[in-house]
């Protein structure tokens, strides 16, 4: 029997109703604007919203969840008699695992008889919301607690993560590059190509000029390094650019014959760190980059 529950964070960038339908629970991971005390999660302001404001130079960082926030949640499941297993955000992104780890001890105490499994993904955005998708496929067909920890354990690793950001001042207030990279790209029209290495760190692993060529970057990384170019399924994220999204996708099926498993909105949790512009695919592949 199917007694236990896919548990995630926002960090996945799947929407309310996807998770929904593939009956996976969602803790929602929070944000603040500067000057602004009011804490925000991902449904408070519409993606659109939220990246419009960006572009107006509002200023968005990601704050700590409350931790009573992982024991309420994960308490409302086991309570139900269901086992949890934890896809969380890369720890290479946010701390937050580390709360869910804690409250997982804590509440595996309190109810001995339970099993709760706590996953650092190493992933983020779509290609944490991907592992899910094949996470939730695998429970519908069956899979028990042990069989879906193994899988995920196995996939995650192999999760490939490569994206492109339009201006790399976001990356840079978060200290993932250089303020001297950041004002020279900008100058020269230059837009890295980045992905998530195997520690769930972004790592920066070419420079091309302009974005169309970012663009076909990102589509010739699905080539080179899917495990099944021809059949294997790829998730496409954005940060307000469907149709770069689009484009991405086009040149996609143009080798391959299949268009993306989904293309979703990168959400405000990955968003206030990468920008607006934001373009990233996902795929099982050979190697993470």
């Amino acid at each position: 029997m199917n007694n236990y529950v896919i548990m995630t964070d926002s960090g996945c960038d799947l929407s309310t109703a996807d998770l929904s339908e593939w009956g996976i629970r969602c803790i929602d991971l929070t944000f603040k604007k500067d000057d602004d005390p009011s804490v925000y999660t991902v449904g408070s302001i519409p993606v659109s919203a939220f990246y419009e404001e960006m572009k107006n130079g509002t200023v968005f960082r990601t704050s700590a969840i409350n931790p009573s926030a992982y024991e309420e949640s994960f308490e409302a499941e086991l309570k139900k008699g269901l086992d949890i297993i934890y896809v969380s955000l890369s720890s290479g992104l946010s701390a937050t695992v580390n709360m869910a780890e804690l409250s997982a001890k804590e509440l595996s105490e309190k109810y001995p008889e339970r099993k709760i499994e706590v996953f650092d993904s190493k992933c983020g955005s779509g290609g944490q919301g991907l592992l899910l998708y094949h996470a939730a496929v695998k429970k519908n067909s069956g899979a028990d607690f042990s069989e879906l920890s193994s899988y995920i354990r196995k996939t995650a690793p192999s999760i490939s993560h490569w994206f492109t950001v339009d201006d790399l001042k976001y990356l840079k207030r978060g200290g993932r590059v250089s303020t001297a990279a950041a004002i020279t790209a900008t100058v020269l029209d230059i837009k890295p190509v980045l992905n998530l290495d195997d520690d769930g760190h972004i790592t920066v692993t070419a420079k091309v000029r302009g974005r169309k060529k970012a663009i076909h970057a990102l589509a010739e990384k699905y080539l080179t390094f899917s495990v099944d170019p021809d059949n294997c399924g790829y998730m496409i994220s954005h940060g307000a650019c469907p149709e770069d999204a689009l484009e991405l996708e086009r040149l996609i099926e143009q080798k391959t014959g299949h268009r993306a498993l989904m293309i979703t909105d990168i959400g405000p949790v990955i968003g206030s760190h990468s920008g607006p512009g934001t373009l990233a695919l996902f795929f099982i592949g050979k190697q993470r980059g």
